[in-house]
């Protein structure tokens, strides 16, 4: 069984985790979001990206939520000392990554390349490829101004409403190699659960990525990352309220429309009433540790009609 998942942020990151303890990792591909991509200090920097790959192959920093595992901050102490960009939290191990990442794209290597190269050096076991190698960044419509998604979320720290968003580069953007095999090839395409405009909106920007979607012969799944309509972490409750009208499941369901057989939802936010065509499923969604990861993941398969 060959799966497919559209993944952004650190509740998708923790989904994939549960999602390779319940299947063969080497049959998953993972589509990352890249519209969060920034360059500090003159490395760019694939947060996304690199989320999945830290938290993949044990190197995440759980306590804190993102970044890596006994990580040190003596080159940003430094950085700050001397009047630099220290906004942007890069620690030195995250920021080795980040070197070679850049050091590579000046070479002459696509994103998708640089990935391969540096999940095989982690031991990553399955696939991950960027959305796309072409430029694409989220861009945060406020009543304070439009901002570069990391700046709002960031240096910002989120506190401004969102009136509307947009994915610079997305209407030139390709998929990166191998994104439309995969999709073509899976048995069951998943959506983690992820904010829907700022982690798998970018990737859905993509529109030859969304056409596949759309034309899709197999289940596509995805799950709400809201729990009793809340965001576990992020804003994404709050976007939903402003953008779409609401936090209940239809409204999580309406940013994928046409695009998904089934939405699994918590059990707090059961009953729920979705779009036609779209069947929801309950499961519980909050993924307190890998074994709830992985049993979420079971029953998003088991709603997919795959085997986990």
């Amino acid at each position: 069984m060959n799966v497919a998942v559209l993944s952004g942020g650190v509740g998708g990151a923790r989904f994939l985790r549960g999602l390779l303890r319940a299947v063969d990792p080497a049959s998953v591909t993972i589509v990352g979001n890249v519209g969060d991509d920034v360059e500090v200090l003159g490395v760019h920097v694939s947060p996304d990206l690199d989320s999945v790959l830290y938290t993949l192959t044990g190197r995440a920093d759980e306590q804190r939520g993102w970044g890596r595992a006994d990580e040190t901050w003596n080159a940003l102490e430094t950085v700050a000392q001397l009047g630099g960009e220290s906004w942007f939290r890069l620690g030195d191990r995250d920021l080795g990554l980040h070197l070679v990442r850049t050091q590579l794209l000046r070479e002459g290597a696509a994103l998708s390349e640089a990935t391969a190269r540096i999940a095989r050096a982690l031991g990553l076991q399955t696939r991950l490829l960027p959305a796309t190698d072409d430029p694409l960044r989220t861009f945060v419509e406020t009543p304070a101004g439009t901002f570069p998604f990391q700046t709002w979320f960031v240096a910002r720290r989120h506190r401004d409403d969102v009136d509307a968003v947009h994915y610079a580069g997305a209407p030139d953007a390709r998929p990166a190699p191998g994104v439309l095999e995969a999709l073509a090839g899976a048995d069951v395409i998943l959506v983690t659960p992820s904010n829907p405009y700022v982690s798998i909106g970018p990737i859905l920007a993509v529109e030859p990525i969304r056409a596949a979607l759309a034309a899709r012969t197999v289940p596509c799944v995805a799950v709400s990352p809201l729990v009793a309509g809340r965001a576990v972490k992020g804003p994404a409750d709050r976007m939903l309220a402003r953008l779409a009208g609401g936090t209940a499941p239809a409204h999580v369901a309406s940013c994928y429309a046409g695009l998904v057989d089934a939405l699994v939802v918590d059990r707090s936010d059961a009953p729920a009433e979705l779009p036609e065509g779209v069947r929801p499923v309950v499961a519980d969604t909050l993924m307190t540790d890998a074994h709830a990861a992985q049993r979420l993941a079971a029953a998003v398969l088991d709603a997919a009609g795959a085997p986990a």
